[in-house]
C-alpha cells in the first residue's frame, strides 16, 4: 500500500514537472515567435523608409539635374545671344538720328539687364556655384537681391558659430529656401520676409516668416501645397524636421531644424556627386 502511494504522488509529480516544462515551452515558443514577428515587422518598416528615402533621392537628384541643364543653357545659350543682339543694337545706333539712339539706348539697357537677370538665374539653379560661395554668401546675395527688386523687403540674419553642413546638405537647404521664397512671392501678398539661420554644437535652425496672407494649413489647394510638399520632401531627405505654421491673416513661418552631429544621408556618402 506505501509503494502504491509513493508511485501515486511520483506520477503526480512527474505529471507536474511535465505540465511546467509544456508551460514553459509555450511561453518560450510564444516569446520567440513574438520576436521574430517583430523583427520582421521592424525590418519591413525599414525597408519601406529605406525605399521612400530612395525616391525622394532620386527625385531630388533628377530636379537637380534639370536645374542644371537649364542653368548651362541659360549661360552658354540664352546669354550669348542676347549679348550678340545688345551689340547689334550699338552698331545701328551709329546711323541714327538722336531720337531713336535714345530709343535703341533704353533697348540696349533692358537687354542688359535681362542679361544680368538671366546670369544671376543661371548661377542660382547651378550647383557648383551654390557650393562654391557657401550657404551663407549665396542667401545673403538672394536676400539682397530681393530687397533691390522692390517687390519684398528681406531681413537676414545669422547668429551662432557658423560652420559647414555639408555640401549636399547645404544645397538642400537652399533648395528649401527658394521653394518658401517663392510661395511667398506668388501667394502671401507679404510685405516683409525674415530669413533667419541659428548655429550651436547641438542644433542647425532655418527660420523663414514672412507677412502675408497666410493660410489654413489643413486646406491648402494643389498650386501651393506641391510648393509645402517639396519643402517637407526635401527636409526628410536630409533627416531634418520641418513645422510649417499659418493661418489666415497671420503670415507663414517654416522652421527647420536639425542636430549637424547626427549622421544623415550625405555625412555617410551614401549620396553620390550626380548633382553636380
Amino acid at each position: 500500500m506505501l509503494f502504491q502511494e509513493e508511485q501515486f504522488i511520483l506520477i503526480i509529480i512527474a505529471g507536474t514537472a511535465l505540465l511546467l516544462l509544456l508551460g514553459v515551452f509555450m511561453v518560450s515558443f510564444m516569446l520567440m515567435y513574438q520576436k521574430k514577428q517583430n523583427k520582421n515587422l521592424l525590418e519591413r518598416e525599414n525597408l519601406k523608409a529605406s525605399f521612400k528615402q530612395e525616391m525622394l533621392k532620386t527625385q531630388i537628384e533628377i530636379q537637380e539635374q534639370t536645374l542644371n541643364d537649364i542653368s548651362r543653357e541659360i549661360h552658354d545659350n540664352i546669354t550669348q545671344v542676347l549679348s550678340f543682339v545688345k551689340l547689334n543694337l550699338g552698331l545701328l545706333n551709329n546711323s541714327l538720328d538722336d531720337e531713336k539712339k535714345a530709343r535703341v539706348n533704353e533697348n540696349r539697357e533692358l537687354v542688359s539687364q535681362t542679361i544680368n537677370d538671366l546670369r544671376h538665374l543661371s548661377k542660382s539653379m547651378s550647383f557648383e556655384h551654390i557650393s562654391s560661395q557657401g550657404l551663407i554668401k549665396t542667401l545673403e546675395t538672394e536676400t539682397e537681391r530681393l530687397t533691390r527688386s522692390g517687390i519684398i523687403n528681406v531681413i537676414f540674419n545669422v547668429e551662432g558659430d557658423v560652420y559647414s553642413l555639408g555640401e549636399q546638405r547645404e544645397l538642400v537647404i537652399f533648395r528649401i529656401f527658394q521653394e518658401a521664397v517663392n510661395n511667398t512671392l506668388k501667394y502671401a501678398k507679404a510685405a516683409n520676409l525674415k530669413i533667419g539661420l541659428y548655429y550651436t554644437a547641438q542644433m542647425f535652425n532655418l527660420l523663414i516668416e514672412d507677412d502675408g496672407a497666410g493660410f489654413n494649413t489643413e486646406k491648402v489647394d494643389n498650386k501651393g501645397g506641391s510648393g509645402l510638399r517639396n519643402i517637407e520632401n526635401r527636409a526628410a531627405l536630409v533627416g531634418a524636421d520641418v513645422i510649417i505654421a499659418s493661418s489666415p491673416g497671420k503670415g507663414c513661418q517654416i522652421k527647420l531644424s536639425f542636430n549637424p552631429l547626427v549622421q544623415q544621408i550625405y555625412a555617410n556618402g551614401t549620396h553620390s556627386n550626380s548633382l553636380s
